[in-house]
């Protein structure tokens, strides 16, 4: 008998949605500052204090924008990279597309000379320059001629290409300002840095022009997780459509971790958790990875800034500390 779960996927959107708003509840009434849950509707309506006002349109509903959108952009990418790729480990940040947007935005941040907040509008296009080239790079290795992608081989070059990258932003540092290396550490960290209006104003164009036009596409993307005669068969053009998801999973990617810092695994458990819960077509699960992808950001980094003693841990720290065990579960699976 077929699965009830999965042949009713709006039920799981209806839970995930309630999950999310939630989340964001949580996320704008919690914090160092004195704004309440039960303060929310009256600050919302404008009958908060200045003080209120402040917290909440200026530290708090940003922030909580570029999560959300962030974490859509990282769940949609490693939905489309492990289709692509035939690969289910695959991660924009596990096989190095982070790594690749860091290193551009590295050399962007020393050239700029600390001024970074000034040219938020162009931090995504930067990112995304450097994790294309870098994406290129770690397709043309992993390819043999006459059998496509080689999804071990895939995994295997992106993390050497993640590991020399990263090296390559610790030598850049290594002489830098004291303000331009803890600059670094924190993006290193997923400290989810850019948290201002700028930032979302940044990131919401290429969530909202690219994640539509996968949904459009979404049929091409079932028809790439199929078997490659069966692919050919349909009548898609493989290469020409593989280049442009990874195009545009390569973008989503690197526009989300420009303004939030190396965040790996969201693009890992988003997708999977998805096909879980919604079954394997990309119409189905892609609207439950994006809101899960979306909550779990929120809530990682809600629960890095009200651990006790005050301490306050990255987000990208928090969700490592899920996602890793769950890596390592998935390859010991398959």
């Amino acid at each position: 008998m077929r699965d009830r779960t999965r042949k009713h996927p709006v039920r799981w959107l209806v839970i995930l949605g309630i999950l999310f708003i939630c989340a964001v509840l949580l996320a704008l009434s919690t914090g160092a500052a004195g704004l309440t849950i039960d303060r929310l509707i009256p600050v919302l309506t404008g009958f908060g204090t200045p003080k209120e006002s402040f917290v909440l349109f200026e530290i708090r509903l940003p922030r909580v924008a570029v999560l959300a959108l962030a974490g859509i952009a990282l769940a949609v990418s490693g939905s489309v990279l492990q289709t692509i790729s035939r690969n289910d480990l695959a991660d924009p940040g596990i096989i190095g597309i982070h790594s690749g947007a860091g290193l551009a935005i590295t050399v962007f941040y020393l050239f700029a000379g600390g001024d970074i907040p000034n040219y938020a509008l162009l931090l995504p296009a930067v990112g995304f320059a450097g994790a294309l080239a870098t994406a290129s790079l770690i397709w043309l290795f992993s390819t043999e001629r006459g059998r496509g992608v080689q999804p071990v081989r895939l995994l295997l070059v992106g993390i050497g290409f993640a590991s020399a990258l990263s090296g390559a932003m610790m030598i850049l540092i290594s002489g830098a300002e004291r303000q331009d290396v803890s600059f670094i550490a924190e993006w290193l960290a997923g400290s989810v840095w850019g948290a201002d209006w700028p930032f979302v104003l940044a990131l919401l164009p290429w969530v909202v022009l690219l994640v539509p036009f996968v949904f459009y596409r979404s049929n091409a993307l079932n028809i790439l997780s199929l078997a490659e005669p069966s692919a050919i068969g349909l009548g898609i053009r493989l290469a020409r459509m593989r280049m442009l998801f990874l195009a545009i999973a390569v973008a989503l990617a690197a526009a989300a971790v420009s303004v939030t810092g190396y965040i790996a695994f969201v693009g890992l458990m988003a997708p999977h958790i998805a096909r879980a819960l919604a079954g394997p077509r990309h119409e189905r699960y892609l609207p439950v990875a994006m809101l899960t992808g979306a909550v779990l950001l929120i809530a990682a980094d809600t629960i890095g800034h009200t651990l006790p003693g005050g301490l306050a841990v990255p987000a990208g720290i928090i969700v490592a500390l899920i996602g890793a065990p769950y890596f390592l579960y998935l390859m010991r699976k398959g």
